[in-house]
C-alpha cells in the first residue's frame, strides 16, 4: 500500500492507492484549530477585503497578494479558513459535484443518482494549498492505462485540482511554480475542466475554484500569462503606525502564549464577519449597477489603456459584491474605486495623472472628471 499525502492549510488529507482496491479518501481532520484569526489581523483592510468578497463570490476570478516578507500574507489566507461557508455536495465525492449542476457531474455521482442511492449532504469549502514541489501527476492525476481500458473510472488516480473543486486553491510564493506547473494551472482555471492524457486515453474532471496566489516581488515577477488569471491585485506593507506595530506585536505574543483564548476572544468578531458573508452571498443576486456607475468603469478601463474586457467585467462583479457585503442593492461609487484599485495595477498600460501614484486618492481624483 502507498501513502502519499496532499497538503491543506488547516486541514490535512491522505490518499490511500491500493493495487486491488478503489482509492478513498479518509475523513477530513480537524486540525485547523490553531490557525491565527482572520479578525485578529491589524490593518491590511484592502487585502482583507480582497479575500473576503471572493468567497462570497468565486465569479469574480481569485485574487493575488503582494508584498514583503513577514507582512501577514499567508496567516490571512490561512485565517480565512474559519470564514468559509458550506457548500451542498454528493456524501463521499472526492471531486465535490454539485448536486444541481447535474452537467458537471463524475461518473460515479451520475452512476448514484441513476441508482438513487446519491445522498446530499453539506460540507465546508476547504483552503487547498499546492506545495511547490508538486509534480504533474499529483496536480491533474494519474491514468493506469491497462486498469482504466479493464475498469475504467476506478483505475483513475485524481489529482489535487479535483480536490481543489469548489474549493480555495492558495499557492504561497506562486511566483516561484515550475513552468510546466503554471502551464497546467493555467488550463485548469481558464477552462474549469482538467484533461488527463496518457497514451491515447483520456480522462477529464471538472476543477473550478478561487486561485489565491502570494508572493514577495523581491523573489521574481509572475509571466504575464498567470498574473492576468488573478482577478484582483492586493499590495501589501508593514505598517510604519507606531500603535498598529505595537499592537502587532502584542497580540502575536497573546496568541504565542494561549491559541485557544485568543481565539476566543475574536470569536465574536469572527462570527459577525462570517454572518456578513452568509448574508452577502444570499443577496448578491439582487445588486444592480446602475449605468452611470457602469459609465464610470467604462471610462477608467479606457483612461487606463486597459486590453480586451476582462478588467471591466471584473470591476463590475466586484463592486456589486462589495455593496452586497456593505448591504446594498445597488453600487456606488465607493465600490467602483475599491474595484478598480483591486482589479487595475496589474494591468494598465499607461497612468492617466502621471504625476500621481496609483492609489484609492488618485482614482476618486480621476473619477471627479466624469461625474
Amino acid at each position: 500500500m502507498v501513502e502519499r499525502e496532499y497538503e491543506f492549510v488547516g486541514d490535512e488529507i491522505s490518499y490511500v492507492e491500493e493495487v486491488e482496491k478503489k482509492a478513498e479518501i479518509e475523513e477530513w481532520k480537524d486540525i485547523g484549530k490553531d490557525v491565527y484569526p482572520f479578525a485578529a489581523i491589524v490593518n491590511q483592510e484592502t487585502m482583507k477585503r480582497a479575500l473576503i468578497l471572493n468567497i462570497i463570490n468565486p465569479e469574480i476570478g481569485g485574487v493575488l497578494i503582494r508584498g514583503e516578507k513577514g507582512s501577514g500574507k499567508s496567516v490571512a489566507v490561512r485565517g480565512l479558513e474559519e470564514l468559509l461557508p458550506e457548500i451542498e455536495v454528493f456524501e463521499g465525492c472526492m471531486y465535490n459535484c454539485d448536486p444541481r449542476n447535474p452537467k458537471t457531474w463524475c461518473a460515479e455521482c451520475k452512476e448514484k443518482n441513476k441508482e438513487g442511492s446519491a445522498r446530499i449532504v453539506k460540507k465546508k469549502m476547504k483552503i487547498v494549498n499546492l506545495p511547490l514541489n508538486i509534480t504533474e501527476d499529483r496536480l491533474v492525476g494519474t491514468i493506469d492505462v491497462e486498469r482504466i481500458l479493464k475498469e475504467g473510472m476506478k483505475a483513475f488516480e485524481p489529482g489535487l485540482l479535483a480536490y481543489a473543486n469548489r474549493n480555495v486553491l492558495y499557492v504561497d510564493e506562486v511566483n516561484l511554480l515550475p513552468d510546466n506547473i503554471v502551464d497546467l494551472l493555467l488550463d485548469a482555471a481558464a477552462m474549469g475542466v482538467v484533461t488527463v492524457e496518457r497514451e491515447g486515453v483520456s480522462v477529464s474532471y471538472y476543477s473550478k475554484f478561487i486561485l489565491i496566489g502570494s508572493m514577495n516581488p523581491e523573489e521574481g515577477e509572475l509571466r504575464p500569462q498567470l498574473i492576468d488569471r488573478f482577478a484582483l491585485q492586493a499590495m501589501v506593507k508593514g505598517t510604519m503606525s507606531l500603535e498598529e506595530r505595537i499592537e502587532i506585536v502584542k497580540r502575536v505574543d497573546e496568541y504565542s502564549r494561549d491559541k485557544r483564548a485568543f481565539r476566543e476572544k475574536f470569536m465574536d468578531e469572527t462570527e459577525k464577519i462570517r454572518e456578513r458573508i452568509e448574508t452577502a452571498r444570499r443577496n448578491l443576486p439582487k445588486v444592480r449597477t446602475p449605468d452611470k456607475m457602469m459609465k464610470i468603469i467604462a471610462q477608467i478601463g479606457i483612461d487606463f489603456g486597459v486590453q480586451g474586457h476582462r478588467a471591466d467585467i471584473i470591476m463590475d462583479r466586484t463592486a456589486r459584491t462589495n455593496a452586497a457585503y456593505e448591504g446594498r442593492e445597488e453600487t456606488n461609487l465607493d465600490d467602483v474605486i475599491l474595484a478598480a484599485e483591486l482589479a487595475l495595477p496589474h494591468r494598465m498600460r499607461r497612468m492617466p495623472l502621471e504625476e500621481e501614484e496609483f492609489s484609492a486618492e488618485m482614482l476618486r481624483k480621476l473619477v471627479k472628471r466624469y461625474i
